[in-house]
């Protein structure tokens, strides 16, 4: 793992430092960054589990729990980035342990192994209850480039 140096750099550190914009799913799910500690390997991230995430039950579908573990997960790996690559989700493995109520939920991530192709990653949502509500894992590739880019 390597420290946040004084004045990051990165894709992730270029959009907390507002250099470039922030991705519409970081809005869409209320993103806010409440921690990184890149010598641990772990992230903190705090979510909006708002009514229009309401299954019929009125917890918070699953599938976007699975959208805040992507992100949670896939920020810390993004986090450890330099500038010009990229990291896409290969894999992604969830457990839905109990309920989401709807509110403030926060993630946690935790970076297992971080290689220079391949990263592994694991993390948890927590409900605004502070019960623990999903577990999850990814895989992620390290790319040169973002989608799209010239070569």
């Amino acid at each position: 793992m390597r420290p946040v140096p004084d004045t990051p750099t990165g894709p992730f550190w270029d959009i907390v430092a507002g250099r470039s914009a922030r991705p519409p799913a970081m809005d869409l799910l209320g993103f806010e960054l409440l921690e990184v500690d890149l010598d641990a390997g772990t992230m903190r991230a705090a979510y909006d589990g708002r009514a229009e995430f309401a299954n019929l039950a009125g917890h918070v579908q699953g599938g976007v729990l699975c959208a805040m573990l992507d992100s949670v997960m896939g920020s810390l790996v993004v986090a450890t980035l330099d500038t010009g690559q990229w990291a896409p989700t290969l894999d992604l493995q969830a457990q839905f342990l109990s309920p989401a109520l709807l509110g403030r939920i926060e993630g946690r991530s935790r970076l297992v192994r971080r290689g220079g192709s391949v990263a592994f990653v694991a993390g948890e949502l927590h409900g605004p209850d502070g019960r623990l509500v999903a577990t999850g894992t990814a895989t992620q590739q390290i790319r040169d480039r973002r989608p799209g880019s010239q070569s």
